[in-house]
């Protein structure tokens, strides 16, 4: 995560906003006399957010790591082409 100083963020602040959204990374801004901040955009926060929310459903974790599993053993779903060109849209 790159890193810029508060003043440095207030006189460039549209430049340093626009950076932000379109790498699709988070700045850490910080303040001589304070905490610092991040700066991310709404999109990859949202992500992040739904991100959180699946790593902390123990139900939903526990039926992925069984998928993977069931995966890892070949014994998982096998698609035929008609489906598979259903799910892709081809």
């Amino acid at each position: 995560m790159d890193t810029i100083s508060v003043n440095k963020f207030r006189d460039n602040l549209k430049s340093v906003v626009e950076q932000v959204i379109s790498r699709h990374e988070p700045l850490k801004v910080t303040r001589r006399a304070g905490e610092a901040f991040v700066v991310v955009s709404a999109d990859d926060w949202e992500r992040e957010q739904e991100t959180l929310s699946v790593l902390q459903n123990r139900d939903l974790m526990q039926q992925i790591a069984s998928s993977v599993e069931s995966h890892n053993r070949g014994q998982g779903h096998k698609s035929t082409k008609e489906q598979m060109d259903e799910i892709t849209g081809i």
